[in-house]
Protein backbone atom coordinates (compact mmCIF):
# COMPACT_ATOMS: atom_id res chain seq x y z
CA UNK A 1 0.00 0.00 0.00
CA UNK A 2 1.24 3.41 -0.87
CA UNK A 3 0.24 6.28 0.67
CA UNK A 4 0.89 10.29 0.39
CA UNK A 5 3.07 12.05 3.21
CA UNK A 6 3.95 15.63 3.36
CA UNK A 7 6.62 17.13 6.02
CA UNK A 8 5.26 20.36 7.19
CA UNK A 9 7.17 22.75 9.39
CA UNK A 10 4.62 24.37 11.64
CA UNK A 11 4.64 27.98 13.76
CA UNK A 12 7.21 29.62 10.77
CA UNK A 13 7.28 30.87 7.59
CA UNK A 14 10.51 29.19 6.36
CA UNK A 15 11.96 25.34 6.81
CA UNK A 16 14.25 23.74 9.18
CA UNK A 17 12.62 25.88 11.98
CA UNK A 18 9.02 25.37 13.76
CA UNK A 19 8.23 22.31 14.34
CA UNK A 20 8.36 19.42 11.96
CA UNK A 21 5.12 17.18 11.61
CA UNK A 22 4.41 14.94 8.72
CA UNK A 23 0.66 14.75 7.28
CA UNK A 24 -0.75 11.46 5.46
CA UNK A 25 -4.28 11.43 4.08
CA UNK A 26 -6.25 8.69 4.23
CA UNK A 27 -9.46 7.23 2.42
CA UNK A 28 -10.15 5.10 5.72
CA UNK A 29 -8.78 4.66 9.04
CA UNK A 30 -5.95 1.91 9.09
CA UNK A 31 -5.16 0.03 12.24
CA UNK A 32 -4.48 1.61 15.28
CA UNK A 33 -0.76 0.01 15.48
CA UNK A 34 -0.54 0.31 12.10
CA UNK A 35 -0.56 4.45 12.48
CA UNK A 36 1.64 4.28 15.49
CA UNK A 37 3.90 2.22 13.26
CA UNK A 38 4.05 5.40 11.33
CA UNK A 39 4.48 7.86 13.53
CA UNK A 40 7.66 6.14 14.98
CA UNK A 41 9.41 5.35 11.88
CA UNK A 42 8.81 9.40 11.20
CA UNK A 43 10.31 9.75 14.36
CA UNK A 44 9.05 13.15 14.33
CA UNK A 45 7.07 15.12 17.69
CA UNK A 46 3.66 14.39 15.70
CA UNK A 47 2.24 12.25 12.44
CA UNK A 48 -1.35 13.38 11.89
CA UNK A 49 -3.84 11.23 9.96
CA UNK A 50 -7.07 12.14 8.28
CA UNK A 51 -9.85 10.89 6.50
CA UNK A 52 -13.32 12.33 5.10
CA UNK A 53 -16.04 12.99 7.39
CA UNK A 54 -19.82 11.91 7.02
CA UNK A 55 -20.45 14.34 10.09
CA UNK A 56 -22.86 17.35 9.72
CA UNK A 57 -20.64 19.43 11.73
CA UNK A 58 -16.97 18.61 10.10
CA UNK A 59 -15.40 17.80 7.11
CA UNK A 60 -12.44 15.42 7.98
CA UNK A 61 -11.88 13.39 10.73
CA UNK A 62 -8.08 14.15 12.73
CA UNK A 63 -5.66 11.79 14.57
CA UNK A 64 -2.13 13.13 16.07
CA UNK A 65 0.40 10.65 17.07
CA UNK A 66 3.43 10.97 18.84
CA UNK A 67 6.70 8.38 18.23
CA UNK A 68 4.96 6.15 21.32
CA UNK A 69 1.35 7.34 21.90
CA UNK A 70 -2.09 9.13 20.41
CA UNK A 71 -2.56 12.52 21.73
CA UNK A 72 -5.49 13.82 22.50
CA UNK A 73 -4.54 17.72 20.81
CA UNK A 74 -1.95 18.77 18.61
CA UNK A 75 -1.31 22.24 17.29
CA UNK A 76 1.18 22.16 14.77
CA UNK A 77 0.22 19.18 13.41
CA UNK A 78 -3.45 20.37 13.41
CA UNK A 79 -1.92 23.85 11.18
CA UNK A 80 0.10 21.28 8.99
CA UNK A 81 -2.56 19.80 7.80
CA UNK A 82 -5.00 22.45 7.02
CA UNK A 83 -1.87 24.25 5.28
CA UNK A 84 -1.50 20.60 3.35
CA UNK A 85 -5.55 20.53 2.29
CA UNK A 86 -4.85 24.26 1.01
CA UNK A 87 -1.77 24.42 -0.39
CA UNK A 88 -1.69 21.04 -1.77
CA UNK A 89 -4.64 18.60 -1.94
CA UNK A 90 -6.55 21.83 -3.85
CA UNK A 91 -9.52 22.26 -0.69
CA UNK A 92 -10.86 25.08 -1.72
CA UNK A 93 -12.45 26.89 1.35
CA UNK A 94 -11.17 29.21 3.92
CA UNK A 95 -12.29 27.31 7.07
CA UNK A 96 -11.86 23.87 7.45
CA UNK A 97 -13.92 21.46 10.90
CA UNK A 98 -11.86 18.45 12.06
CA UNK A 99 -13.68 16.14 13.66
CA UNK A 100 -11.35 14.66 17.04
CA UNK A 101 -11.57 11.98 18.97
CA UNK A 102 -10.92 13.46 22.55
CA UNK A 103 -11.44 17.56 21.26
CA UNK A 104 -14.06 18.15 19.42
CA UNK A 105 -14.55 19.87 16.44
CA UNK A 106 -11.74 22.16 15.79
CA UNK A 107 -12.24 25.11 12.99
CA UNK A 108 -9.13 26.33 11.42
CA UNK A 109 -9.21 29.25 9.31
CA UNK A 110 -6.65 30.86 6.86
CA UNK A 111 -6.40 35.00 7.00
CA UNK A 112 -4.24 35.62 4.00
CA UNK A 113 -0.85 33.00 4.85
CA UNK A 114 -1.62 33.36 8.67
CA UNK A 115 -3.36 29.83 9.84
CA UNK A 116 -5.75 30.84 12.71
CA UNK A 117 -6.57 27.41 14.96
CA UNK A 118 -9.68 27.86 17.22
CA UNK A 119 -8.71 25.40 20.11
CA UNK A 120 -10.16 24.83 23.35
CA UNK A 121 -8.79 26.39 26.39
CA UNK A 122 -7.44 24.92 29.59
CA UNK A 123 -8.18 25.18 32.68
CA UNK A 124 -5.28 25.85 35.16
CA UNK A 125 -5.82 24.58 38.92
CA UNK A 126 -2.98 25.85 40.89
CA UNK A 127 -1.07 22.99 42.77
CA UNK A 128 2.30 22.97 44.88
CA UNK A 129 5.65 23.16 44.00
CA UNK A 130 6.94 19.95 44.35
CA UNK A 131 10.41 19.02 45.24
CA UNK A 132 10.21 16.15 42.38
CA UNK A 133 9.22 19.33 39.95
CA UNK A 134 12.37 21.37 40.88
CA UNK A 135 14.80 18.30 40.80
CA UNK A 136 13.44 17.33 37.61
CA UNK A 137 13.47 21.39 35.80
CA UNK A 138 17.07 21.75 38.28
CA UNK A 139 14.89 25.28 38.59
CA UNK A 140 12.55 26.50 41.32
CA UNK A 141 9.11 28.08 39.35
CA UNK A 142 7.56 30.48 41.27
CA UNK A 143 4.11 29.05 41.04
CA UNK A 144 2.80 25.61 38.87
CA UNK A 145 -0.69 25.13 37.43
CA UNK A 146 -2.11 21.74 36.24
CA UNK A 147 -3.28 22.41 32.59
CA UNK A 148 -5.33 19.30 30.89
CA UNK A 149 -2.83 16.47 30.74
CA UNK A 150 0.07 19.08 31.55
CA UNK A 151 2.06 21.01 33.76
CA UNK A 152 2.64 24.83 33.56
CA UNK A 153 5.75 26.42 35.47
CA UNK A 154 5.53 30.14 35.57
CA UNK A 155 9.23 31.94 36.01
CA UNK A 156 10.12 35.65 36.47
CA UNK A 157 13.47 35.50 34.04
CA UNK A 158 13.43 34.51 30.46
CA UNK A 159 16.84 33.65 31.09
CA UNK A 160 15.47 30.22 33.09
CA UNK A 161 13.64 29.44 30.03
CA UNK A 162 16.19 29.58 27.37
CA UNK A 163 18.81 28.01 29.77
CA UNK A 164 16.69 25.56 31.03
CA UNK A 165 18.48 21.73 31.06
CA UNK A 166 15.77 19.15 32.65
CA UNK A 167 16.23 16.13 33.59
CA UNK A 168 14.11 14.20 30.81
CA UNK A 169 13.78 10.84 33.32
CA UNK A 170 12.67 12.89 35.58
CA UNK A 171 9.82 14.42 33.99
CA UNK A 172 9.07 11.21 32.36
CA UNK A 173 8.34 9.88 36.05
CA UNK A 174 6.01 12.84 36.82
CA UNK A 175 2.42 12.66 36.60
CA UNK A 176 1.96 14.49 33.58
CA UNK A 177 1.80 14.41 29.65
CA UNK A 178 5.02 16.61 29.94
CA UNK A 179 5.99 20.50 31.42
CA UNK A 180 5.46 23.87 29.78
CA UNK A 181 7.68 26.42 31.69
CA UNK A 182 7.28 30.13 30.91
CA UNK A 183 8.27 33.65 31.38
CA UNK A 184 7.87 36.95 30.83
CA UNK A 185 9.70 37.83 27.51
CA UNK A 186 11.28 41.11 25.45
CA UNK A 187 10.32 41.09 21.82
CA UNK A 188 7.19 38.99 22.81
CA UNK A 189 4.86 38.97 25.28
CA UNK A 190 6.23 35.44 26.87
CA UNK A 191 8.49 33.09 26.00
CA UNK A 192 8.10 29.45 26.77
CA UNK A 193 9.60 25.48 25.95
CA UNK A 194 7.84 22.59 26.28
CA UNK A 195 9.40 19.06 27.36
CA UNK A 196 7.39 15.31 26.84
CA UNK A 197 9.97 12.87 27.51
CA UNK A 198 6.82 10.37 28.39
CA UNK A 199 5.37 10.47 25.20
CA UNK A 200 8.49 10.20 23.00
CA UNK A 201 9.46 14.21 22.76
CA UNK A 202 12.49 15.24 25.12
CA UNK A 203 11.68 18.68 23.86
CA UNK A 204 9.10 19.53 21.27
CA UNK A 205 9.97 22.79 19.18
CA UNK A 206 6.98 24.55 19.22
CA UNK A 207 3.68 23.40 20.53
CA UNK A 208 0.26 24.76 19.95
CA UNK A 209 -1.72 23.18 22.80
CA UNK A 210 0.74 24.29 25.41
CA UNK A 211 -0.43 27.73 24.21
CA UNK A 212 -4.28 26.25 25.15
CA UNK A 213 -2.94 27.32 29.00
CA UNK A 214 -0.20 29.62 28.02
CA UNK A 215 -2.96 32.16 26.57
CA UNK A 216 -5.21 32.04 29.33
CA UNK A 217 -2.63 32.54 31.89
CA UNK A 218 -0.80 35.37 29.73
CA UNK A 219 -3.77 37.21 28.78
CA UNK A 220 -5.08 37.63 32.98
CA UNK A 221 -1.62 38.44 34.16
CA UNK A 222 -0.88 41.12 31.46
CA UNK A 223 -4.74 42.31 31.79
CA UNK A 224 -5.08 42.01 27.52
CA UNK A 225 -6.41 39.07 25.44
CA UNK A 226 -4.15 39.42 22.58
CA UNK A 227 -0.61 38.05 22.64
CA UNK A 228 2.37 37.69 20.78
CA UNK A 229 4.10 34.10 21.95
CA UNK A 230 7.79 32.76 20.98
CA UNK A 231 8.84 29.39 22.12
CA UNK A 232 12.27 29.24 22.61
CA UNK A 233 13.04 25.74 21.39
CA UNK A 234 17.12 25.47 19.16
CA UNK A 235 14.21 25.09 16.22
CA UNK A 236 11.88 28.50 17.63
CA UNK A 237 8.32 29.24 16.45
CA UNK A 238 6.22 32.56 16.64
CA UNK A 239 3.08 32.23 17.70
CA UNK A 240 -0.35 34.60 17.62
CA UNK A 241 -3.01 33.57 20.57
CA UNK A 242 -5.97 35.52 21.55
CA UNK A 243 -7.74 34.50 24.44
CA UNK A 244 -11.70 34.16 24.14
CA UNK A 245 -12.65 32.49 27.54
CA UNK A 246 -13.16 29.35 26.81
CA UNK A 247 -11.77 29.37 23.45
CA UNK A 248 -8.27 29.97 22.09
CA UNK A 249 -7.26 31.36 18.89
CA UNK A 250 -3.79 30.15 18.10
CA UNK A 251 -2.30 31.21 14.66
CA UNK A 252 1.09 30.89 12.55
CA UNK A 253 2.65 30.16 9.68
CA UNK A 254 3.78 26.96 7.85
CA UNK A 255 6.15 26.04 5.16
CA UNK A 256 6.75 22.91 2.78
CA UNK A 257 9.59 20.85 3.72
CA UNK A 258 9.05 17.68 2.05
CA UNK A 259 6.43 15.51 -0.81
CA UNK A 260 6.49 12.02 -1.09
CA UNK A 261 4.95 8.70 -0.69
CA UNK A 262 5.86 5.91 1.66
CA UNK A 263 4.77 2.03 1.29
CA UNK A 264 3.40 0.38 3.96
CA UNK A 265 2.27 -3.92 3.90
CA UNK A 266 -1.23 -4.17 2.74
Amino acid sequence: MKLKLFQIDAFTSSVFRGNPAAVVPLDAWLPHETLQAIALENNLSETAFFTPSEDAGSEFHLRWFTPGLEVALCGHATLATAHTLWNHLGHGTDTIRFSTRHSGVLRVTRDGDLIVLDFPAYKLEPIAVTTALVRALGRQPTEVFRAGPKLLAVFENKRDIHEADPDFAAIAALDCLGVIVTAPGAKHDFVSRFFAPGAGINEDPATGSAHCALAPYWAKRLGRNELSAHQVSKRGGVLRCVDKGDRVEIAGHAATYLEGQITIPD
